[in-house]
């Protein structure tokens, strides 16, 4: 699952993605939910699964299917990955928060969540997590295959527990941890067509892996005061500005790299590499500014912005990909 910012797919980090501003949308959308009607309640609930980086994990998983299947598209397969690892995703979205309380409170664009302002009692919000969680893999479990289920249950363990609980609270590495989930659901959405891991699943796991860390450092350097304030030891925080500038530079010729092994590997037509190379080279040239801004910040959310740009534009073309020329 990338990461969310404070706490990604999937993306998340992973995203990932949400919308740099004051508030993230989740917390908009429960600070929107006054009263107690059916549909303030739902709402609530639903913000809890943090819809940006929900539908972005739902998205790539969706991609990783249609880049195994090659145009050979089983409808019922489709659905049940589809439905199950969205359950899961959000079963974890939904427990993270309750996790996250203390941080939460203390960054600006988080602190409005529901778990955060006692909207949704934390005890409500793990049975909804287990009630979620629990569907999900009986989806996984009846209509797909063993190795989607390892990865959906992986992936769930190394968000909340790896990276949610420990490396993100402890380590500078927490990014790393986090985009190990963040790439799962790519996974487990080609293995739910080939039913094994082969050079296009580890590939496409890599790609999502690499991207998941330019976005997510970018988020760090923006919001770099706030990490600091809640203790999160990011690397912006840790290790300054300008090493997370060459650190988002590395990963982000990474990412491009792996997205081209794509095609060398003979996965995706002549289309995919050059679309997917020149938003690859622009991203590079955008990282490259980097090294000489004067306005760390300000670059860093059109580093940001971009990479929504890009994993969109990887996720479609992937899924195409194989089928054009």
């Amino acid at each position: 699952m990338e990461q969310a910012p404070t706490s990604r797919t999937p993306t998340a980090q992973t995203p990932t993605a949400q919308i740099p501003s004051a508030q993230g949308t989740d917390a908009a959308l429960a600070a929107r939910t006054d009263g107690s009607s059916l549909r303030a309640t739902v709402t609530r609930y639903y913000s809890l699964t943090k819809p940006g980086v929900l539908y972005g994990n739902a998205l790539t998983a969706a991609a990783g299917f249609l880049l195994a299947a090659r145009g050979r598209f089983d409808l019922g397969l489709f659905l049940a990955l589809f439905i199950g690892t969205t359950l899961v995703i959000a079963s974890a979205c939904v427990i993270n928060n309750v996790l996250d309380r203390d941080i939460d409170t203390v960054m600006e664009r988080t602190r409005n969540r529901a778990t955060v302002t006692g909207r949704v009692a934390a005890r409500n919000a793990v049975l909804f997590s287990i009630g979620l969680g629990i569907v999900g893999m009986i989806v996984l479990v009846a209509w797909t295959n063993w190795l989607v289920v390892l990865i959906g249950a992986g992936g769930f363990l190394v968000y909340v527990v790896a990276y949610g609980m420990l490396s993100k609270r402890l380590s500078i590495h927490g990014t790393l941890v986090g985009s190990v989930s963040g790439a799962a659901p790519i996974l487990a959405g080609y293995v739910a067509v080939t039913g094994t891991i082969d050079a296009g699943a580890v590939i496409a796991f890599l790609a999502m892996f690499f991207w998941q860390m330019p976005e997510f450092y970018s988020i760090a350097i923006y919001r770099r005061d706030e990490y600091s304030r809640a203790g999160i030891p990011v690397i912006s925080v840790v290790r300054g500005v300008k090493n997370t500038i060459v650190q988002i530079l590395i990963y982000t010729i990474a990412f491009v790299a792996a997205t081209m092994l794509l095609f060398a590997f003979g996965y995706t037509g002549v289309v995919y590499a050059i679309v997917m190379g020149a938003l690859g080279l622009s991203w590079i040239g955008l990282g490259v500014a980097g090294l000489r801004t004067a306005d760390a910040a300000t670059w860093a959310r059109r580093m940001f912005r971009f990479s929504l740009v890009i994993v969109l534009a990887l996720c479609l073309m992937v899924s195409i990909g194989p089928i054009l020329p």
